[in-house]
């Protein structure tokens, strides 16, 4: 009926069964079957034919699903299970740092872009961040790939190492006199045999062209793509087998961000691509179509080092791509979901109750600890809508965007207010649109503020209330 777990550590549920009467004579005899029956095993072998037991399937060790028939594969699988004796080492595939998550805050949810694309259902929510279950994760990376903040950091290898890689790759390639690179990333079982197939059978890839391997393509993040491009890549293909095309989701959301980004500065669309095949001739003519194309605009030729956080990178990218971009711009719109952008507060409907700044997760939203006054600083904004859940007036809404300009970095007043003073003392005890939109709320509304006295006990301070309360 159902099956969860991992491999040394399976638990299924097993409905109409009837165990074996070890009485039996003759002929097997079976006691009455019953429902719900629980057993926990090391492996399965799934000779069902029917649905997996598991999401991503191929992705869960000790789990084998092979085509009952055909008796080739069903031996495989019967070798591969005796094989697995002793004691293994699963790979640790995401290094996860909570106190960058941005999942959620006050009971109010956020940013949930990694449990949306995990295929295999290795994260859950876990209070105020998720969970990544090492024994679940099958390493596809897609996680790592939508991660705003970078909390879901993949290690096998980090970002830092393939950008390190590509930079040394490209101007590598720039230096010996290569020009407009095309970027091919691939991974080692798919993209490697499909790129020997094409040495060996066909015309080869094009001299244009670099095959770049990862352990998984959908690993790459912002960081990487934008990197890529910084570094001089004029286009980048994705190469993915067609049996993963459920898991590129997240990918290609983050293709589209960059392709965006790419458009808005004026280096044009089409440089970045996912190619979903498995046959080499068409891999063969899409990469020798796209060497015989005209040139696109040129990209720049940086060689920053890559070293600090997921944000850092993007944003040493970005800095490379705005300053040498055709058309540069100061601001550039991104489709919805992008890790970029800013927060739009309608002032009128705003009573600072600052609960925004409480649960920004990132310090975007800023106080100020003398006055009524709450700032933004789009730098560090990812766009997760803690802020817009969170509001109790439903004043907030979010803008995603590229912003070059230097005001991106410094706290930008959104909503500034005096202080309301108390009405019998002076003090000053909260800001004037909250207390008056209390008294909005309540006066003659309620039972208890029906007389002008009781409404004045709103407008003063907590000490006074209770003075004023003993002398009536």
């Amino acid at each position: 009926a159902k099956a969860q777990g991992h491999l040394g550590a399976f638990a299924i549920e097993i409905d109409d069964h009837a165990p074996m009467t070890v009485s039996s004579r003759q002929a097997l005899t079976f006691e009455r079957p019953r429902d719900g029956v629980s057993s926990e095993c090391d492996l399965i072998l799934d000779l069902s034919g029917g649905a997996p037991l598991f999401p991503a399937h191929q992705k869960r060790d000790g789990y084998f699903r092979p085509d009952p028939g055909n008796p080739a594969a069903v031996q495989r699988a019967l070798f591969a299970l005796t094989d697995l004796v002793g004691e293994f080492d699963k790979p640790r595939y995401v290094d996860f740092h909570a106190d960058l998550c941005a999942h959620s805050r006050s009971h109010q949810i956020g940013c949930t872009r990694c449990l949306e694309v995990c295929p295999a259902a290795a994260i859950q929510p876990a209070g105020d961040v998720v969970a990544i279950d090492p024994y679940l994760c099958g390493g596809c990376g897609a996680c790592n790939s939508v991660c705003p903040t970078g909390a879901a950091d993949y290690a096998y290898p980090p970002s830092t190492a393939l950008l390190e890689r590509l930079r040394t790759l490209l101007g590598t390639y720039r230096r010996a006199g290569g020009e407009a690179p095309v970027l091919l990333v691939h991974d080692e079982d798919h993209g490697g045999e499909l790129i020997a197939m094409m040495a060996r059978f066909g015309r080869g890839l094009p001299a244009s062209v670099i095959p770049f391997a990862v352990n998984e393509v959908t690993q790459l993040g912002l960081d990487v793509i934008l990197g890529a491009l910084a570094y001089g890549a004029t286009r980048i293909l994705c190469l993915i087998p067609p049996k993963r095309v459920d898991e590129i989701a997240g990918l290609r959301a983050q293709l589209d961000y960059a392709d965006a980004g790419l458009a808005g500065l004026g280096y044009g669309e089409g440089r970045l691509e996912l190619l979903v095949e498995a046959d080499p001739d068409i891999v063969e003519a899409r990469l020798h179509a796209l060497a015989e194309e005209g040139e696109a605009p040129s990209m720049p030729a940086a060689g920053f080092l890559a070293m600090g956080n997921k944000r850092a990178l993007m944003r040493l990218a970005l800095q490379e791509l705005h300053a040498h971009a055709p058309a540069p711009a100061d601001h550039v719109p991104l489709p919805d979901g992008a890790p970029f952008g800013r927060v739009v507060v309608d002032t009128a409907g705003c009573t600072l109750c600052l609960a925004c700044v409480s649960v920004c997760p990132t310090g975007a939203l800023t106080d100020h600890p003398e006055r009524p006054r709450v700032s933004f600083v789009e730098d560090a904004c990812v766009q997760c809508g803690l802020c817009k859940s969170t509001c109790p007036e439903s004043v907030i809404r979010l803008e995603p965007r590229l912003n070059f300009t230097d005001e991106a970095r410094q706290p930008l007043v959104i909503k500034e207010e005096e202080p309301f003073e108390c009405i019998r003392c002076g003090k000053p005890f909260g800001t004037r649109s909250s207390i008056e939109r209390i008294v909005e709320k309540l006066a003659e509304k309620h039972w208890m503020y029906q007389d002008s006295s009781a409404i004045d006990r709103i407008r003063m301070c907590d000490d006074c209330r209770v003075v004023v309360q003993f002398e009536a």
